[in-house]
């Protein structure tokens, strides 16, 4: 690096981030859809085919009765539907009903509309530049992840 960390950075980056999350949250409302729940929706979504309750956990990080308490939720409000395993009766699958997949369009919407407005003040080039940093630095992440590394804190000895 040519210099240390502009102490700012952090801390306007997570500003943002909180921002933008705010702004989807309040959009969310009017769909009865929380945060979890719209990021289980994604998960299964974008799944081909139908979703193990065990796998949607494991994608959200939680333990397989959090997700049992999500997809409760969401199958109350027809969002998803449940059915045994054929392959393995002990499994349940997770699947997007109609009303889930016109959910998830909406989610989408109101994930566009949110950071639209956030980013509404840079100009195409900066938003363009900003992408780019992004996509770089999730790139590192996915880098050191599947190597098993944190290639974010080299320490040098």
């Amino acid at each position: 690096m040519d210099g240390a960390l502009d102490p700012d950075l952090p801390e306007l980056f997570l500003r943002t981030a909180k921002r933008i999350r705010r702004d989807q949250v309040a959009r969310l409302a009017p769909l009865g859809i929380t945060p979890g729940q719209a990021r289980a929706l994604r998960i299964i979504g974008h799944h081909d085919g139908p979703l193990r309750m065990a796998a949607l956990a494991e994608h959200l990080g939680i333990v397989p009765r959090s997700a049992t308490t999500v997809v409760d939720a969401l199958e109350t409000a027809d969002l998803v539907s449940r059915a045994p395993d054929p392959a393995n009766r002990r499994s349940t699958l997770v699947t997007l009903t109609d009303s889930g997949r016109a959910a998830l369009s909406q989610m989408a919407a109101a994930r566009r509309a949110a950071a639209e407005q956030v980013f509404a003040s840079l100009s195409a080039a900066q938003r363009t530049t900003l992408r780019d940093l992004l996509a770089a630095l999730e790139t590192e992440a996915s880098i050191g992840a599947s190597t098993g590394t944190n290639t974010s804190s080299t320490s040098q000895s």
